[in-house]
């Protein structure tokens, strides 16, 4: 019996079965996503290519380069992952989400074109969302790595500029157990003649020894560009000169400041005042987004000590004498220690919930890192006993995973709160 769905199938129904189709979620080998890519040739799907990884700070970058491009009259498309409610948030085109029937009808086109060729979850996607640049002749494309690299689906494209934003411990034991290792893994994104943009302060030497063994023309923060905050605003400085009264952002200003720098660096040419007007606009779901105030609820997807610690330091700039009620989810193979470690002396009452998922922790393991804390069968439990204890001067933050703050949004979406997601 055929199973492979029609030009008439949801997208649900696709979802479904494009994550059957190979025998490993992840699967770090560029070949067979190559070949079906060769085979529709999409291996040059817009004129001017940026590629993004880094252990944090992707996303905020791709939306900062996004804005600011979008703001400037270019037609951008921006391919992300993972998507917090639907699929779609995944792909944007001209700063839109694409119908159900867009993303299906690129599904079958990779379906027909792939043949026997196994593809994973993200390899398909990757591909479905190439295509969709492709069929809408966009000026430029934004895309954000989805694991590591050298090794990553979105590696398949010879990015114009190349762009790493930080490199911390995280998927240890797929990219290495160090830094070292880990940024090597990541400047595999690097092209020879190129340019590449590196955000973290602390670069990893192997960064450099690959960007001097693929001749990559490599820019360093601190080194050619630069940034520094001065009241409530802040200031860009590179070899070009200076952008002066930047606005401080919900998103950290070091990306805000490593898109801008990719940006410069490449052939498109932006005046000042752009800058400016686009970053007020610079936010992204899931990422220090309050969504209610009385009490003040925060979302932020932090799952690793990296991103645990830039969360710490937000909290302390608004705590003030609020009490923080704290849900947390994560996976099971993340670092929940050094994770949770940032944020125990700042949390008032934590609320521990099993994360259903095929990676998610328990509860008990969880509470095993804490004094003391609360269990909870699911994220939605918590949530509703979290929004009935927390009184209205409180603040409620959610996260530790993509899923924990998605289960959230997903409750509060299914009852219609008036929020404001």
């Amino acid at each position: 019996m055929n199973n492979t769905p029609q030009d008439t199938s949801s997208l649900h129904t696709w979802l479904s079965y494009i994550e059957s189709l190979h025998t490993k979620p992840i699967s770090l080998e560029l070949n067979r996503v190559k070949y079906v890519a060769t085979t529709l040739n999409l291996l040059t799907p817009a004129p001017i290519i940026f590629t993004v990884a880094g252990t944090n700070g992707k996303g905020t970058t791709c939306r900062a380069i996004e804005m600011i491009l979008l703001e400037a009259g270019y037609n951008v498309g921006v391919y992300m992952s993972p998507h917090l409610i639907s699929y779609t948030e995944r792909v944007r085109i001209c700063g839109k989400e694409l119908t159900d029937l867009e993303h299906t009808k690129a599904f079958l086109v990779i379906e027909t074109a792939r043949s026997s060729t196994s593809l994973t979850y993200f390899e398909f996607g990757t591909l479905a969302a190439l295509w969709l640049f492709q069929q809408a002749k966009l000026d430029v494309i934004v895309l954000e790595v989805g694991l590591g690299g050298r090794l990553d689906a979105t590696n398949i494209i010879d990015a114009d500029i190349a762009i790493i934003t930080s490199i911390a411990l995280d998927h240890t034991n797929i990219l290495g157990g160090d830094r070292y290792s880990i940024g090597h893994e990541k400047a595999g994104i690097f092209r020879k003649g190129k340019i590449a943009v590196v955000g973290e302060p602390d670069m990893p030497d192997s960064i450099k020894k690959v960007a001097t063994q693929k001749k990559t023309h490599l820019y360093q923060f601190n080194c050619d560009w630069s940034y520094s905050i001065i009241g409530n605003s802040w200031i860009f400085k590179d070899r070009k000169g200076c952008i002066e009264s930047l606005p401080l952002l919900k998103i950290p200003v070091v990306n805000a400041a490593t898109a801008i720098a990719a940006i410069r660096l490449s052939s498109i040419i932006i005046k000042p005042v752009v800058f400016m007007r686009a970053l007020n606009f610079v936010s992204l779901p899931g990422r220090f987004q309050t969504i209610s105030y009385s009490p003040l609820v925060i979302l932020d997807v932090a799952h690793n000590p990296h991103s645990a610690k830039y969360l710490a330091k937000k909290l302390i700039e608004i705590k003030k004498e609020a009490r923080i009620h704290a849900i947390v989810g994560m996976l099971h193979d993340k670092d929940i220690s050094g994770t949770l470690s940032h944020l125990i002396s700042h949390v008032d009452y934590w609320y521990c919930p099993s994360l259903n998922h095929p990676r998610g922790s328990s509860a008990h393991l969880l509470m095993s890192y804490l004094k003391q804390a609360t269990y909870f069968s699911s994220v939605s439990e918590a949530w509703i006993y979290a929004t009935v204890a927390a009184k209205k001067q409180d603040i409620i933050l959610i996260f530790g995973s993509f899923h924990t703050v998605s289960q959230v949004m997903k409750e509060i979406k299914n009852k219609n709160d008036k929020i404001l997601i």
